[in-house]
């Protein structure tokens, strides 16, 4: 057999270990993010609160030498890229809707995946059986028997291995990395796939998760390891670095039943012109390089000491970026929302259009994944009140004339009927999908059932007075 070389081009998702550092940091809640900046804060020498005052009751350390090498420089003070938040002229706006006084618990592992489900471009077929797979996640974020769903998927949907297995691994690209894999080697290999492959020990942790397993990894030694993958024992040592980076069980932040108040994130103002968005920089504390130990590392030595203070000043530019890219990003999704959302906000739900995270990553060059965690526990202060980033994004559901319609109004439009009807002789599911119909909405009557169910309102037998 001949033997030849053939370059092809292939795209994929890679992340280098900053680039996890900000997209972890992109998907916290504002309650987690103060936390990981104050642990920081705590952790890092060349990092301390910002509370706009330059001074320091300590005197400068005096420069000892005439070498003063690049400390970098490090945009700390990014809230100043974007217009402070304008006051509000809004009369039904008072300032204590700053902060919102009720509680809310942490979103479940299964709502955020239906959630993404619902917004991912699946067939019919495809997003019943992406259903009955997300159902079957255990709080662990793993799927524990996963041939018995697909049998199930091929008798209830008739989809073939493959099908079943095309729409799992659809799933598996969702948020949290490593969610609906089969086992806890897949789990990691998920989560490891999406490191470049330029990454200090990539190629061996996925060479060692492939031919030895994570089971057999815990007990064995570097060298026995080295001599089972023929890889020399120093790329060991990187490999099982990245592999305790991963999360065997990535559903498990999902299921902590904390309550924390509602800090938006985003604020948005009516002004003449139109909607104006910005950040709320008073829910986010401020941080930037502490600038005396910058003047140390001028200095210029080799002494331990200034090993030490280099190492966190590393530390510190790629957390600052990282804090800065959050933002960033942040505001450029809660933009598009607004910009394409404007009906909503000035008539309501029955004005919503719809929007999927598709259409929003399309239209920022973004990935939906990014999308997804962009808009996880992050709220936007509107003269509404304080509303879910996520309430902004509805399914599309088909008009008779060729259109289409938002889930969240077909929601709104129901309420209008329903409130409408006799007490006597309220609308059975069948009534309410004819108006529906009427008015140019084609839905299904199960679709009309499962919309008034969450809404909360009950069958026509129970309504009936």
């Amino acid at each position: 057999m001949k033997q030849s070389l053939n370059i092809s081009p292939t795209q994929s998702l890679t992340m280098t270990p900053a680039l996890q550092q900000a997209i972890n940091m992109l998907q916290m809640s504002t309650a987690s993010l103060r936390a990981e900046i104050q642990s920081a804060l705590d952790s890092n020498l060349m990092l301390e609160s910002d509370d706009g005052n330059s001074d320091s009751d300590e005197e400068t350390p005096e420069s000892t030498g005439d070498d003063t090498p690049d400390a970098g420089e490090v945009n700390v003070e990014w809230e100043q890229i974007y217009e402070p938040s304008p006051s509000s002229s809004n009369a039904d706006l008072a300032p204590s809707d700053e902060w919102q006084t009720n509680t809310v618990s942490t979103e479940s592992l299964s709502d955020h995946l239906h959630w993404q489900a619902d917004m991912a471009p699946f067939d019919p077929h495809e997003r019943a059986a992406a259903t009955v797979i997300i159902d079957a996640i255990g709080i662990s974020g793993r799927i524990e028997d996963w041939l018995s769903i697909a049998d199930s998927l091929d008798t209830d949907f008739g989809l073939d291995a493959d099908a079943a297995e095309s729409t799992l691994q659809r799933i598996q690209t969702f948020d949290p990395p490593g969610v609906a894999a089969r086992n806890l080697d897949e789990c990691i290999s998920l989560q490891l796939a999406q490191y470049d492959s330029d990454t200090p020990g990539h190629g061996t942790a996925l060479k060692l998760i492939r031919e030895v397993g994570l089971e057999a990894l815990a007990n064995a030694e570097r060298y026995e390891l080295a001599q089972t993958i023929d890889t020399p024992a120093n790329e060991i040592d990187a490999a099982l670095a990245l592999i305790r980076t991963c999360r065997p069980d990535p559903g498990e932040a999902y299921e902590q039943s904390t309550a924390e108040f509602i800090s938006p994130e985003i604020e948005i103002h009516r002004t003449t012109s139109g909607w104006q968005v910005s950040l709320n920089n008073d829910t986010i504390p401020r941080v930037r390089l502490n600038e005396r130990y910058l003047e140390l590392i001028k200095r210029g030595d080799q002494s331990d000491d200034q090993t030490t203070l280099k190492n966190h000043l590393q530390e510190a530019r790629c957390f600052l970026n990282s804090l800065k890219s959050r933002n960033e990003t942040l505001l450029e999704v809660a933009e598009c929302l607004v910009t394409t959302q404007r009906a909503f906000l000035d008539y309501g739900n029955k004005a919503l259009k719809p929007l999927v995270l598709r259409d929003v990553a399309e239209r920022l060059d973004m990935h939906e994944s990014t999308v997804s965690r962009a808009t996880a526990n992050k709220y936007i202060q509107t003269p509404r009140g304080i509303l879910e980033m996520k309430s902004f994004f509805s399914s599309r559901v088909p008009t008779t004339d060729g259109g289409a319609v938002s889930g969240v109004a077909i929601q709104a439009m129901l309420q209008s009927i329903i409130a409408e009807e006799t007490p006597s002789q309220p609308f059975s599911d069948s009534k309410l999908t004819t108006r529906l119909h009427d008015e140019g909405v084609c839905v299904a009557r199960r679709t009309v059932a499962k919309y008034r169910a969450a809404l909360g309102i009950a069958p026509s037998r129970e309504r009936r007075r």
